[in-house]
């Protein structure tokens, strides 16, 4: 569980270098806010990680094992890239600097397809829970550093000295992938060849009972809660709560809910089995959302904020403790990156695409209305889960 905590740290670090604290670094050098804002385009592999997904599943290197021997590639190169970075002029080295941050993306979702992929062959079943919540929590502590952290001490030094430190803080990754343990799979598993490796886990997973109900459930398990949580903050705002109301208590003290959540939620999978895990989360993160229809009500206090914040939180991060779970537990071992980038690519829509209406709804809905509207919109999904427990069998060791 350490290991897997320095590893979601490891793969969080690289996140935030080539996103808002990019930017925050392009606008201190003066660079066009359209560029800043096409910028958002080198995260692009984050998105079709699962396109070459299949080569990390049929190809191992000559060392280290399946995964590890690419773990410790990746962490490198994430070194040397975050190091180049901070020999960049950005205004003056513009599309140098699009190259390696596009380059930094590319090696960082490669690190985790294959760190995915190592978490579920190192767990047994019972274990996956926790063992995604220890992980979550180690990559949001990284984008602590590599956001909050790295802002600060550009307050202090130079952009420069900032990512060199960031190079440096990377770097015991390869430490931490060099002394973790040995995945448990057999590494005569990897497909044979690159047609087994891109369609084998199609196949494998769509000839299963129930494929298509269990893909809808993972698109509509989570839509409740993330359209909610795209318009937490300007909720907040708009009812009369100020900046530094949304600083200390929304994003500090809603970060430790959301920790603290996906701890007690991978514990409690220790207990429970992940089926009524996902239930019972399921429904914790439907009623929390309600809690944000009974704020305007409420009288302006930062104590009733932090309450409604907190398990509105904590509900969050259970629930995702369980979600990543529940979808490694569907990996074929021969396919593992491959099936389970597909599936987190998946997971994805409903906070970038589903949840994009949620300005208009809230503004035609009223803030209560649409609240109340989001707890429904956890239904579905709900009721899909139900459909998928029916259906439900084991998931084969290997099928080709």
């Amino acid at each position: 569980m350490l290991m897997l905590f320095l590893l979601g740290y490891a793969a969080g670090l690289p996140l935030l270098l080539i996103g808002s604290t990019l930017q925050a670094w392009m606008t201190n050098e003066g660079v066009d806010l359209t560029a800043i804002g096409a910028f958002s385009l080198v995260g692009l592999p984050y998105t079709i990680k699962f396109l070459w997904a299949p080569l990390l599943d049929r190809f191992q290197l000559p060392f280290l094992g399946r995964r590890k021997g690419w773990m410790v590639l990746f962490q490198i190169l994430l070194v040397l890239n975050i190091a180049a970075l901070s020999l960049i002029q950005p205004k003056e080295q513009i599309w140098l600097l699009s190259f390696l941050s596009f380059t930094l993306a590319f090696f960082s979702a490669s690190q985790d397809v294959v760190l995915d992929a190592y978490r579920r062959e190192i767990l047994p079943d019972e274990e996956l829970g926790l063992g995604s919540s220890v992980y979550v929590n180690g990559y949001r502590i990284a984008m602590i550093v590599s956001g909050a952290v790295a802002l600060r001490l550009a307050d202090q030094i130079s952009w420069d000295k900032v990512y060199q430190l960031m190079a440096l803080l990377m770097l015991p990754a390869i430490l931490f992938t060099l002394i973790a343990p040995k995945e448990n799979v057999d590494e005569n598993m990897s497909p044979k060849d690159l047609k087994s490796a891109t369609l084998g886990p199609l196949k494998d997973f769509f000839t299963r009972s129930g494929a298509w109900v269990v893909l809808c459930f993972i698109l509509f398990y989570k839509v409740g809660d993330s359209m909610a949580s795209n318009m937490t903050t300007p909720f907040i705002l708009d009812i009369g709560y100020s900046k530094s109301d949304i600083a200390y208590v929304a994003k500090s003290f809603g970060m430790i809910a959301t920790i603290l959540g996906g701890l007690i939620g991978g514990a409690m999978m220790l207990k429970f089995s992940i089926k009524k895990s996902l239930v019972i989360f399921g429904l914790l993160q439907a009623i929390s959302t309600l809690g944000f229809a009974a704020l305007p009500s409420m009288s302006l206090s930062l104590s009733s904020l932090a309450m409604i914040i907190a398990f509105e939180n904590l509900a969050s991060g259970m629930g995702t403790a369980s979600y990543a779970a529940y979808m490694a537990s569907l990996t074929n071992k021969q396919f593992t990156a491959t099936q389970y980038a597909l599936l987190s690519a998946l997971m994805g829509v409903p906070r970038v695409i589903l949840a994009s209406p949620t300005g208009w709804m809230s503004k035609t809905m009223g803030w209560e209305s649409f609240f109340i509207f989001c707890t429904f919109a956890a239904l579905p999904g709900l009721l899909l889960l139900i459909w998928v427990f029916r259906l439900e069998k084991p998931v084969p060791e290997a099928t080709i």
